[in-house]
Parts: C-alpha cells; sequence; structure tokens
C-alpha cells in the first residue's frame, strides 16, 4: 500500500508510528515532494467513495490563503481535482492508498477496521 505524508505533520507521524507498531508494510512517498496527480487524484477519489471536499486540507494555510470555502462550491469535480494536484499542502494528510481502499486523515478506529 502507499503511505503518502508531509513528514513535519504531527498526525501523519502518528500514523506512520501506528503502520510500524502494526508491522504493516508500506511505501513511502512526500506528498509535497511527489504530489498527487489529477489522475491518481481521480481514481483515489472514486475509490473511496467519499465527497470529494474530504480530500481537501481545509485547516491548512493554503486552503484558507486561497479562500477556497467559498470557491470550491462553484467548481466542478474536475476542476477541484486539477486544483489539488497543483499543490501537496493542499491535500489532507496523510493518505492510505491500497487496492480496495482509501484512508483520509488518520482515524486509529478507521484504520484497525481497514488494514
Amino acid at each position: 500500500m502507499l503511505f503518502l505524508e508531509y513528514p513535519k505533520c504531527s498526525t501523519c507521524k502518528k500514523a506512520k508510528k501506528w503502520l510500524d507498531e502494526n508491522e504493516k508494510t508500506y511505501e513511502d512517498r512526500h506528498i509535497v515532494e511527489e504530489n498527487p496527480t489529477a489522475e491518481e487524484l481521480k481514481v483515489w477519489y472514486e475509490k473511496s467513495g467519499l465527497p470529494l471536499k474530504r480530500f481537501f486540507n481545509t485547516s491548512g494555510m493554503k486552503y484558507r490563503e486561497l479562500q477556497l470555502k467559498d470557491k470550491l462550491p462553484e467548481m466542478t469535480e474536475e476542476e477541484q481535482i486539477e486544483l489539488l494536484s497543483t499543490d501537496g499542502m493542499l491535500v489532507k494528510r496523510p493518505l492510505v492508498i491500497g487496492d480496495d481502499f482509501v484512508l483520509v486523515g488518520f482515524k486509529e478506529k478507521e484504520w484497525k477496521e481497514t488494514l
């Protein structure tokens, strides 16, 4: 499975520690240095069954700076995915991508059930 993280993010550190303690095997990817592409995001979004808004880091500075709270409702899904693919700091993290699941953010209960 693929683990996307921003190494300085405390939630990502907690999630990575959980993966290691539970002996989960994963490929690590820095979400800013290797930002997800629009194609990847589209596949993950469809696979997740979650609303697209869940993929946005709504508490991030970039999100507020771009005033996305007001702009997102007027954007198409395609435009939102394109926007997400421009900057890893806009993407909610950590992300865990498996063959048949996508986990957005770290909720230990949800991770235990899925992994």
